[in-house]
């Protein structure tokens, strides 16, 4: 088998094309009848895209866990990424944690943490008074984190990075 690194930016692409296919013909169902069915349709597809992000920030740190043979992976990533010096891989590192925690945790400490920031995120984040991202959207789903598509793809291109950050450090393929 290929590695994870091989394989997360391929497998996210591809994955997101079919999800944005499907989109694509239940928007044109819906067009044409605004069923019950055609809305949880488009909200299922969202609510994917959410899913298909924490799943690969779940596989990701266990594979750090494996690869830097340590019990908690991010706390590696975040080791190699502090003997390698680059702070911004770091920062953007922190910040999508903070944003799959939310998306898996809710209001909390990363919910939190991520409306402290006052540097402008890569990702939108509900604010706590905010009813919705867009007001009558109906593919909406009910997250404090946007999960559009360029938030999946940067999260696997973060990943990515810090794949190559590790195997730069230690020498190892993740």
């Amino acid at each position: 088998m290929h590695s994870f690194m091989d394989l997360i930016y391929r497998g996210t692409t591809f994955t997101l094309r079919s999800l944005d296919e499907a989109e694509l013909r239940i928007g044109k169902q819906l067009r044409e009848s605004g069923s019950t069915v055609n809305v949880k349709n488009i909200q299922m597809v969202r609510l994917q895209k959410a899913i298909l992000a924490v799943g690969m920030f779940s596989m990701f740190e266990s594979t750090l866990q494996s690869g830097l043979g340590c019990d908690d992976g991010f706390a590696g990533a975040r080791q190699v990424l502090q003997e390698s010096g680059d702070i911004a891989l770091a920062k953007r590192f922190e910040l999508f944690v903070a944003a799959i925690n939310v998306l898996k945790h809710g209001q909390g400490k990363s919910y939190k943490y991520l409306l402290a920031q006052t540097d402008p995120l890569p990702f939108r984040v509900r604010g706590p008074d905010e009813g919705s991202f867009n007001e009558g959207d109906v593919s909406e789903i009910s997250t404090l984190i946007e999960v559009t598509d360029r938030f999946v793809t940067d999260s696997a291109q973060m990943i990515e990075d810090i794949g190559k950050v590790v195997h730069k450090v230690r020498g190892i393929y993740l």
